[in-house]
């Protein structure tokens, strides 16, 4: 058996709160497409905007709503992710795309 608040909400439910990283992930898979479909530059600049939106959902939401996003501390969470956020969008914008 498992711990009484794991067993007490349905699964489906736990599944339903796990929304915020559902989200990211979807964003990123999309920009990975548009990477896939030869829009190099554009596709990366999705990434990037995925990981701000995770930054943003993790400053908005509590440390109970974020759901996966919640890895550490909410300020280690804010900072690393803010760091990526601007790293990948900076990175995004200066490499050139590759040559066809």
């Amino acid at each position: 058996m498992g711990t009484g608040a794991q067993t007490d909400e349905p699964a489906s439910r736990r599944r339903l709160a796990e929304w915020p990283i559902a989200v990211v992930l979807a964003v990123v898979l999309a920009g990975l497409a548009v990477v896939a479909l030869g829009h190099f530059r554009r596709g990366t600049v999705v990434i990037s905007f995925a990981v701000a939106l995770a930054l943003f959902l993790r400053i908005l939401l509590s440390d109970a709503d974020a759901g996966l996003l919640r890895v550490r501390s909410k300020r280690i969470d804010v900072a690393v992710l803010a760091v990526l956020a601007v790293g990948t969008g900076i990175l995004s914008l200066w490499v050139p795309p590759p040559t066809t």
